[in-house]
């Protein structure tokens, strides 16, 4: 018995080195035969290709999407007046660290302009912490992103939106004017347990949206890199294509524009090196097509170079994104 079981492991470990000797034979054959650039380009493409990502994302949690860049999740659910904390364990997934009880805005659903009273539904950031607040806000408050990029596209304004602290000396009631609100004891224990440069803050209406499938977010990393590709060998109408009709960009440029300005540049047929790392993907809660990517950009032409933070909003339809904002 025992020998049936070594020959079957031997197998399986001989099929893996001939896999992999294949695939190392193939990679040698294209440097052989056309260079180094040819090679490049061949791995370029293949990262589009959603067999990567579907085996790549196979024992990855993705409760939250796909996150690469966070090491804290928290979660306020708006119907449960909760504050939940989740952070990275050792084997890379999210594990629950403690939920708090939270007040929330005075009127139900997502916020759309100042003074309406109500909490927003998305995904942020936090930005920075205070330290020195009036007592109203209790010991700190943590300042969050929004409005962000997606708040902005669909034209939701207002501002100072915290995380913070109860009254020290004054009453209040059981709602805030917007902003999530814990008791004092509890907003002290979460600055001990975060990094706010490593959490992102997902605030959601209700507790019943579900998970995003794997198969989801495959489709959506292949296509960030097909879009990447099409970008990185000028192909100006395969780029344009994962663009919405409906785009704006964070300065207010529409399609049309858009689709101008970037054919200039395509036209130029400049060599590019284009690096994504820190990618993040995740749904929009409230939505069930809308995600949130973001990622740190590497990026070097004959004429430009730029490093730094990308953000863009978009949907997924027919098993491919359509970008509707970027930043």
């Amino acid at each position: 018995m025992q020998n049936k079981i070594n020959s079957k492991l031997f197998t399986v470990i001989l099929l893996l080195i001939i896999s992999a000797h294949d695939l190392f034979a193939d990679a040698l054959t294209i440097y052989r035969k056309h260079g180094i650039q040819n090679l490049e380009k061949q791995m370029d493409y293949d990262l589009s290709q959603i067999n990567y990502w579907n085996n790549y994302l196979k024992d990855i949690d993705t409760s939250f999407g796909y996150i690469e860049s966070y090491s804290n999740i928290l979660e306020c659910d708006k119907s449960l007046s909760s504050l939940t904390l989740y952070s990275k364990d050792e084997e890379d997934s999210f594990s629950f660290i403690k939920e708090y009880s939270a007040y929330t805005g005075q009127k139900k659903g997502d916020k759309v302009k100042e003074g309406d009273l109500k909490t927003p539904v998305g995904v942020y950031t936090i930005v920075k912490k205070l330290d020195k607040v009036d007592s109203f806000y209790g010991p700190m408050a943590f300042v969050t992103s929004y409005p962000n990029s997606y708040d902005k596209y669909k034209g939701k304004d207002g501002s100072g939106i915290w995380i913070h602290g109860l009254p020290v000396k004054q009453e209040r009631n059981k709602f805030t004017k917007g902003c999530i609100a814990i008791n004092n004891k509890n907003i002290k224990c979460l600055d001990k347990h975060i990094n706010i440069d490593k959490t992102l803050l997902i605030i959601k209406e209700n507790s019943s949206e579900k998970n995003t499938s794997k198969e989801d977010l495959a489709t959506i990393l292949s296509s960030l890199y097909a879009w990447r590709y099409a970008w990185l060998y000028n192909n100006t109408e395969d780029y344009l294509n994962f663009y919405d009709e409906k785009f704006i960009r964070f300065d207010g440029m529409n399609i049309e524009n858009f689709r101008r300005y970037k054919t200039r540049v395509f036209n130029k047929n400049e060599t590019k090196t284009i690096l994504f790392t820190d990618i993040n993907v995740i749904p929009y809660p409230g939505t069930t097509d809308i995600f949130k990517v973001t990622f740190f950009e590497t990026y070097k032409s004959n004429s430009f170079s730029f490093s730094g933070d990308k953000v863009l909003i978009l949907k997924l339809v027919n098993n491919t994104i359509k970008i509707i904002t970027e930043k």
